[in-house]
């Protein structure tokens, strides 16, 4: 088996913003050795709690910050800031460091783009630090209640009361601040079943979250919606939304650009169509994975969390 698979470079998972969902986690090797100690949710979280926060400068007041879980985007101004997801919430000290950097205005509002722990359960410290948290109705009633992921074989509990968002929309939300035109809109089942974007309109600058992963196999959530043809669709539809002009902010991963979501959907759609064909002659899951569809893309996107092997599992499941 791949050593990518069994062994967690713990600077490199902290230099890569918390990546949490996936490869080495889901490895039955590597949730053999943890067995008798820490699951892997405990073992990205006491990462999280120590992990190097960085702040990259945007455009129009708006910066990206990186390593508590997933990307945050800070839109800063007169009015206060405002965050596009809260990371993992034993990271509250660092972060709190990193957002004083940036300004000393208040934090005032929260936009959740789904569920997973990873861009949630900063919510309620978040809260008590003065954010209303803004969410798509799916996402709420996943946050309200406990969820068990299979994947993860983890059961996520319900967020505390101050965690919960109290403004919901069901398909957009669209809000001004400091200046800003911000969109918020859902997409079809994709990474989950309810994954927002949100786009800063004048700066344009887009945050898809977990629809784009910058150079990495995705993870899919099958427990709670996700499909490979609706992360297909949505990549799509993030390519639509672009010029070479926009910036697009990943639920993981580096800073990205049009050509980088395309390049992610071209990858997206050529597996899933080769696992399709693999599949359709009858082939057996270990036979698709020892047929390696993935085998072109892997020196790109497959050197880290999630390997070739294990993102044909995911495609495999979906066709």
């Amino acid at each position: 088996m791949d050593s990518n698979q069994t062994k967690l470079d713990r600077r490199d998972f902290l230099g890569v913003a918390g990546l949490f969902t996936a490869g080495i986690l889901f490895s039955p090797n590597f949730m053999l050795a943890q067995v008798k100690k820490d699951g892997p949710v405990e073992i990205i979280t006491k990462a999280a709690a120590t992990a190097k926060i960085n702040v990259t400068k945007l455009r129009g007041n708006i910066s990206m910050v990186e390593g508590s879980g997933g990307n945050i985007a800070v839109l800063n101004g007169p009015e206060g800031k405002l965050l596009v997801d809260a990371g993992i919430n034993v990271s509250q000290a660092h972060l709190q460091a990193a957002l004083n950097s940036i300004s000393n205005k208040p934090i005032k509002m929260l936009i959740n783009s789904h569920w997973h722990f990873d861009h949630t359960s900063g919510n309620e410290w978040l809260h008590k630090a003065g954010a209303t948290i803004v969410s798509q109705d799916v996402t709420r009633n996943y946050l309200q209640r406990d969820v068990y992921q299979a994947d993860w074989k983890f059961t996520f509990k319900a967020l505390p009361k101050g965690g919960i968002p109290t403004i919901i929309y069901k398909s957009e939300f669209n809000k001004k601040f400091n200046g800003e035109n911000i969109k918020v809109k859902t997409y079809k089942p994709a990474h989950t079943d309810g994954d927002s974007f949100i786009y800063f309109q004048n700066a344009d600058i887009l945050h898809v979250a977990d629809t784009f992963w910058n150079a990495y196999y995705p993870f899919i959530d099958y427990s709670t919606g996700g499909s490979i043809d609706g992360m297909i669709a949505a990549s799509e539809r993030n390519v639509k939304m672009t010029t070479n002009h926009t910036i697009v902010i990943p639920g993981h991963g580096a800073i990205g650009n049009r050509a980088q979501l395309i390049e992610f959907h071209e990858m997206l759609s050529t597996i899933r169509e080769r696992v399709a064909k693999l599949k359709k002659q009858g082939r057996s899951l270990n036979e698709a994975i020892a047929a390696k569809p993935t085998a072109s893309f892997d020196p790109k996107f497959g050197k880290f969390v999630i390997n070739g092997d294990f993102f044909t599992n995911l495609v495999y499941r979906g066709v």
